[in-house]
């Protein structure tokens, strides 16, 4: 398969202001140098903690926040080189689900029109062209024709989510970035979107980018997966090496807090020592060092490279 999008050592840092004249104090460093790729046709999970800069990476992106440095490129193009015009024919192609179905929807519009909104500001197709286009999403993401004319208030969270997903797909995109997409729903319906995404998947010939703290869903549905800490990419690898052969600690901590679906079964804990440190006073080396229990004198001295370990599994940690 052929790299759709590169995101090349991506920053993203949040000043901290303060004093009488405002003055910059100090930074949030959200996403610190972060790399990857994601091919066409894959689905690329990103697992980590709350806070590690997993949505701030998404947003960056997609510019819908501006990095602070790195390269993204989409297609050959670098995102970040793009004047605000060639930016917006840029995204057509590239969309996101948000996480919640709610407040991502504006209550004072249909259903109808929150889909067809997209084809108003990047098309110049004709009325009847926009409903025939938006009635067909909407069967396709498992809505009923009826059900275009109501508010979102009126829907589950299942439904709006699904709402969420066709204007994301109206403009037939080819990337389109998951932002935790299920975490918001109930477990009854989970199940439901992630099965309705894969279709969809093959339908559209999409690529995605799944973000989430959930290792389960993310195991399901995703070809490679990255793993975000202090926003940092501490190991690249294909879903199944991931589960089956975690080099990190920190994968393995995440793994081994996950439960497993029959009770009975017992398996071996990682536990981590202390908090996560704060992203504006980063500890000096590896920032997971400090919670680390298989740490050496070096990961208190310099920050380890990405390195492939084999078999396109990348991992950061001077214990490999």
């Amino acid at each position: 398969m052929n790299e759709l999008l590169q995101v090349r050592h991506l920053k993203k840092f949040f000043p901290l202001r303060g004093g009488f004249l405002n003055r910059v104090k100090g930074y949030v460093h959200a996403v610190n140098d972060v790399s990857f790729t994601v091919k066409k046709g894959e689905t690329f999970g990103i697992v980590g903690e709350s806070g590690c800069g997993k949505t701030t990476l998404a947003r960056a992106i997609l510019r819908l926040i501006e990095p602070t440095d790195g390269e993204i490129v989409f297609e050959g193009k670098d995102l970040c080189h793009l004047d605000p015009e060639e930016m917006r024919s840029m995204r057509r192609e590239m969309q996101i689900i948000f996480q919640d179905p709610f407040a991502s929807l504006n209550p004072r519009m249909t259903i109808e029109y929150i889909i067809r909104e997209p084809l108003e500001a990047h098309t110049i197709m004709s009325g009847p062209e926009k409903r025939e286009l938006v009635a067909d999403i909407i069967e396709k993401v498992g809505l009923r024709p009826d059900q275009k004319s109501k508010y979102p208030v009126e829907f589950s969270g299942g439904q709006r989510q699904r709402v969420g997903i066709a204007r994301a797909l109206v403009m037939n995109p080819k990337l389109v970035i998951g932002d935790e997409p299920v975490s918001a729903l109930d477990v009854s319906i989970r199940a439901q979107i992630i099965n309705l995404l894969e279709k969809l998947k093959e339908d559209f010939d999409l690529s995605y980018i799944i973000i989430s703290h959930d290792l389960t869903m993310v195991e399901h549905i995703s070809g490679r997966v990255g793993v975000m800490y202090l926003g940092k990419m501490v190991e690249i690898a294909t879903c199944f090496d991931l589960y089956e052969n975690p080099l990190h600690p920190y994968t393995k901590a995440l793994l081994s807090a996950t439960p497993l679906p029959n009770p009975r079964l017992k398996k071996e804990r990682f536990i981590l020592e202390g908090d996560v440190p704060s992203p504006i006073n980063l500890p000096p080396g590896c920032f997971f060092h400090p919670r680390c229990p298989e740490r050496k004198s070096i990961c208190g001295e310099a920050y380890p490279d990405l390195v492939d370990v084999g078999n396109e599994h990348f991992v950061a940690c001077h214990g490999i």
